[in-house]
C-alpha cells in the first residue's frame, strides 16, 4: 500500500474570488475543498450544510487552519427556499459568486429488488435534484454578469457498475449529463460549468453508508492500494475552478486509480 503523498503548498490559484462550497461540514470533500479555496487565497469562502452544530464547527475549523472564518450558510439542498437563501447570503456579503462547488450528495446501499421509492428518491433528491437546484442559482447569477464557474461532484459510479449503488449511480450519471448540458447554455456567457468524478475518497461517513468488506474491496482495486485523501479531489476541484482550466467546459474528470 502506498502512502499518500505530503499535502501540497498553495499557489493563489483562486486569488480574490468568492467561492461557494455545499456540504462543507464533516470530514470529507466539502471541508476539504473549503480549507483549500482558502489557503489558495479566496477573497470569501461560503460553506453550507443541512446540520447546523456540524456547520458551526466547520466554520471554527477552518477558521482555525487558514486564519479566516467562512460564511456559513444552513442550507438542505432539497428545499428551493434554502438553496435560494444561500446564494442570496453569499451575494448580500460579498457582492457577487464566483465559483459554486456542488457538493452536496446522499448515498446507501441497496439492490434494486429491495430498493423502495423512498429510498431511491432520497438519494436522487438530494444527489441529482439538489445538484440542478444549486445548478440553476448559480447560472441565474453568473450568466447576467458573464462570469463564473461551477464544479459538480460526480462520481465513477456514474460510468461503472457497483451493486447495490443503482440509485445513487444513476444520481451521478445525471450530474454528468446535467453538467455537459449547464456547460453548454452557460458557454455564451463565458461561464464554465464542469465536474469530478472520484473513485474512492475515505472520509468517516463512508462506513455509515457501506460496509467495510465492500469498503476493503474496493481500495483493492486502487492501483495505488490506497483511498484519495479528501484533500487530493479538492486540489482538483480547485484546478477546474480557477484560471488553469480556463478551455474546459462540459468535461467530467476522473479523480481515481481505479482501472476496470
Amino acid at each position: 500500500m502506498m502512502e499518500p503523498p505530503a499535502y501540497l503548498e498553495a499557489h493563489g490559484l483562486l486569488e480574490g474570488k468568492v467561492v461557494l462550497v455545499t456540504a462543507a461540514a464533516g470530514a470529507g470533500i466539502g471541508l476539504a475543498t473549503a480549507k483549500r479555496c482558502a489557503e489558495e487565497g479566496a477573497e470569501l469562502v461560503v460553506i453550507s450544510d443541512t446540520h447546523e452544530r456540524r456547520l458551526g464547527e466547520a466554520a471554527e475549523q477552518l477558521e482555525a487552519a487558514t486564519g479566516r472564518r467562512p460564511l456559513a450558510v444552513r442550507c438542505d439542498v432539497t428545499v428551493e427556499a434554502d438553496v435560494q437563501q444561500l446564494f442570496d447570503a453569499t451575494v448580500a456579503e460579498a457582492g457577487r459568486v464566483d465559483v459554486a462547488v456542488n457538493n452536496a450528495g446522499l448515498g446507501g446501499t441497496a439492490n434494486l429488488v429491495d430498493m423502495t421509492d423512498e429510498q431511491w428518491f432520497a438519494v436522487l433528491d438530494v444527489t441529482l435534484t439538489g445538484t440542478f437546484r444549486c445548478t440553476r442559482a448559480a447560472l441565474r447569477h453568473m450568466v447576467p454578469r458573464r462570469s463564473g464557474v461551477v464544479v459538480n461532484n460526480a462520481s465513477v459510479l456514474g460510468w461503472r457498475a457497483q451493486p447495490g449503488q443503482a440509485h445513487y449511480a444513476a444520481a451521478k450519471a445525471g450530474v454528468m449529463a446535467l453538467t455537459r448540458t449547464a456547460a453548454m447554455e452557460g458557454a455564451a456567457a463565458g461561464v464554465r460549468v464542469n465536474a469530478v468524478a472520484p473513485s474512492l475518497a475515505m472520509h468517516p461517513f463512508l462506513s455509515k453508508v457501506m460496509d467495510e468488506q465492500t469498503l476493503g474491496q474496493l481500495v483493492q482495486q486502487e492501483a495505488f492500494g490506497r483511498s484519495a485523501e479528501p484533500w487530493e479531489v479538492a486540489t482538483v476541484i480547485v484546478f477546474l475552478a480557477s484560471d488553469y482550466s480556463s478551455y474546459m467546459t462540459g468535461e467530467i474528470v476522473s479523480v481515481s486509480s481505479q482501472h476496470p
